[in-house]
Parts: structure tokens; C-alpha cells; sequence
């Protein structure tokens, strides 16, 4: 088993503490992998295996635990005599009918240390979740990062700059590591992926009646990632291509597929006038493979997949991610945290001075002393700078997560 050291630091610390580990992210990203790693820290650290409860809700051998009352009653019977401290993972937690309850009970014996994952980001948002209010912590699972796609690969694939070129191309699914990597083998799995999520986590969790409609708006939102969309401009799209619907049903698919971590959105921010805007949000894809599945691989689009790569990298390391305007121009990204700031600008090559203008200029006009970076996939620029402003290539960055290259 390769562990995903990422997460482990980030939850180890909740270890045994009276909160419920929350685990959330698209299917297929690695939480029930991750729950079976934690499973085998414990058992590291001398938990016994009587004590630790694990239920797949995706093993059918689960089936017939549907509502918080059979969920109960099998975890009370599977730990009655079980001494010490317990500990309970359950995994897709959303197929079990206002699961809450049951989770709190466990919660109020302090005895159980609890860990569920699931599939949608308002996992936590019914009225229900209110019984485990304030004791709880929150977890997103996101694809391999690069530096895990290539620990996943083996140290054998040395390459870097070809190994990158596959994770622009296939993503970074665990999965993928238990195939051959080819077009037809990969893209073909990946879609079975893509609509598992269409079909059981949105048509069937939102009741949504056109099916059709729905897959033509995910062909739009994958064609147009890093780009500003508005339910307005998607609907009259669609109409252009004899496809009738309305803004509303557009803003609600938006929703589902943030919800279902197909995507992710990213606010605008005024840095001079220091203020969000509530509209046109750009939009991400979660993982470049499931995108590629749906629209093809087009080497044209590298702006656009760099720039993904760089986003939901910043998220991955637990920044809060929206994009700068200063006045006419735009930044990349405004990664925050903690307290702190990070501007970054994302280029494909800086081969002009034009271009190493258009790319600079927006953080040089910025007057704060947070860190300023521009990634590009220019090569042999570690540690250089233009004017103040630090230039590195991507791959360096990408493999650069316990610095941050701040």
C-alpha cells in the first residue's frame, strides 16, 4: 500500500479526539483507499483488529444497512463486548438514510473514534447535521497530486517532463495505476467513472429529468474550464445549438457539479476595491482525465490544463483560492491562508517580451509585500526573478509542496 502522506498529517492530529473525521471528495479519488490506510496505521500503532469496524457501503455484503436504525443496531452488535477504545469508518455514508443519528449516538459515548466519507460536498448541510454540529472536522480528498502520481508510478519513470505530459493527459486517479495507460483503455474507464457521478450522484440525487440537457452543459463547462461562465451565456449557448433551457436550470447544474466535485468554482476579487463579486465565477475541473473523457485531449488547450493543474494544486495544500482583478487585468490566482497571500500568474512559455509583460505587470502593480510568482514551463529558472517577482517552472512547483515556494 502506498500512503497518502498529504492527509495523514492533516488528520493524524484529530486522532482519537471527540470529533468526527469527515472525509469528502468525488468518487473514485481514494477515500475508501485512505480509510483502509488509516486502518493500517492503527493496526501500526497496536490497535486491535476487533476494535476497529469498517463498512463499505459500496461491498454488497452492506446492502442491508439502508437507515441510521440498522446502521445502530449493526454497530452495537459488532462492538458490545469490545473493550477500549473503538473506532468506526464508514464509507459513502450518503447511501444511508439520515446516517446523523446514528453518528451522534456513537458520538455521545466517548468511546468511538468515528471516520465517514462521502461523495458531496453538502454531506453536512441537511438539517440532520446539526446533531454533530461543532464536533466535527472536514476533509477533502483530491486527485494524485503530481508528486504523488509519480510515487504512484515508481521510482523507474524518470522522465519528469513525460511523466507530466501523462498526468496533463490522464489525470490523476488512483485507479488509473491498475491499467495500461493508453488512450482507449484509460478514457474508456474514466467515463464509466464520469457517468457513475451523472447518473447516481446528479440525476438521481436532484431528480433531474433531462439527461440529455445535463450532458450537453457538461460538454460546455469541460470545453471552458478557467474561463468565466454565467448561467446566462451557457443558456444562450445552448439555444444557439437548438437546445432549449433556462438560466435557472443552468445556475442549478452549476451547483451539482461543484457538489459532486466535477468542478470547482473561483470568486473574482477587486484588490483595490477589496471586495468578491457575487457573479461570474471561472470554473475547474476537478480532474483533467474525467475532463478528457468528456471532450477529448487537446494538446491546444495546455493554457487552460496548466492553469487547472495550478488551482486545484493551491487547494489541495488547504489554500482558499479565488482570482485578482487590478483594474483592467486580471491575476491567475489569490491563494490565501493563515493569515497569508500568494499571487501567482500561469503561462505556458514566456518566449516574448511581450509576453513577459502581459504576465508580470498585473503582480508588479500590486503594492503589498505578499509573494509574487509566476509559473510558466520555461525551463532553468529556478530561483530566478523579474523585478521582484520570482519566476519558477511548474513540475518545480508541483514537487515543491512542503515549501510552497513562498
Amino acid at each position: 500500500m502506498i500512503w497518502r502522506d498529504l492527509y495523514w498529517k492533516k488528520i493524524s492530529p484529530f486522532l482519537n479526539k471527540p470529533v468526527v473525521k469527515v472525509l469528502t471528495g468525488m468518487r473514485r479519488v481514494g477515500k475508501s483507499y485512505f480509510l483502509r490506510e488509516i486502518i493500517g496505521r492503527l493496526a501500526e500503532q497496536g490497535v486491535s483488529e476487533s476494535n476497529i469496524l469498517f463498512i463499505d457501503k459500496e461491498d454488497l455484503q452492506f446492502d442491508n444497512i439502508r437507515s441510521y436504525a440498522e446502521l445502530h443496531n449493526y454497530v452495537t452488535s459488532k462492538m458490545a463486548k469490545v473493550k477500549g477504545q473503538k473506532y468506526l469508518l464508514v464509507d459513502e455514508i450518503q447511501e444511508i438514510e439520515e446516517w446523523e443519528r446514528c453518528v451522534a449516538s456513537c458520538l455521545k459515548k466517548e468511546d468511538f473514534d468515528i471516520f465517514i466519507t462521502g461523495s458531496n460536498a453538502h454531506l453536512l448541510s441537511s438539517e440532520l447535521a446539526t446533531l454533530i454540529s461543532g464536533r466535527y472536522i472536514e476533509f477533502t480528498i483530491y486527485p494524485l497530486s503530481f508528486s504523488e502520481y509519480q510515487i504512484f508510478r515508481g521510482d523507474q519513470f524518470a522522465d519528469r517532463t513525460v511523466e507530466f505530459e501523462r498526468y496533463l493527459r490522464y489525470g490523476g486517479l488512483p485507479g488509473l495505476f491498475h491499467l495500461e495507460l493508453s488512450d482507449e483503455t484509460v478514457f474508456q474507464y474514466l467515463n464509466a467513472i464520469y457517468n457513475t457521478i451523472l447518473l447516481k450522484d446528479i440525476v438521481k440525487r436532484y431528480s433531474v429529468r433531462s439527461v440529455g440537457l445535463l450532458e450537453s452543459f457538461a460538454r460546455y463547462f469541460f470545453d471552458n474550464i478557467g474561463q468565466l461562465m454565467a448561467s446566462n451565456n451557457i443558456t444562450n449557448f445552448l439555444k444557439s445549438q437548438n437546445i432549449r433551457t433556462y438560466p435557472d436550470t443552468i445556475q442549478n447544474f452549476l451547483s451539482y457539479f461543484t457538489a459532486t466535485f466535477l468542478g470547482h468554482s473561483a470568486k473574482r476579487y477587486d484588490i483595490k476595491g477589496k471586495r468578491l463579486f457575487e457573479i461570474n465565477d471561472k470554473y475547474f475541473a476537478n480532474d483533467l482525465g474525467i475532463r478528457h473523457s468528456v471532450t477529448g485531449y487537446r494538446g491546444g488547450d495546455i493554457g487552460q490544463l496548466l492553469e487547472n493543474v495550478v488551482y486545484i494544486e493551491l487547494l489541495r495544500r488547504g489554500f482558499s483560492v479565488c482570482v485578482g482583478l487590478q483594474g483592467q487585468r486580471e491575476i491567475d490566482f489569490i491563494a490565501m491562508r493563515q493569515g497569508t497571500k500568494l499571487y501567482i500568474q500561469v503561462a505556458y512559455l514566456l518566449e516574448s517580451a511581450m509576453t513577459v509583460e502581459r504576465e508580470f505587470r498585473p503582480l508588479l502593480e500590486v503594492k503589498d509585500n505578499y509573494p509574487k510568482l509566476v509559473l510558466s514551463m520555461d525551463q532553468k529558472i529556478w530561483g530566478a526573478e523579474y523585478e521582484g517577482v520570482k519566476r519558477m517552472n511548474i513540475v518545480d512547483f508541483l514537487m515543491d509542496a512542503d515549501g510552497d515556494s513562498e
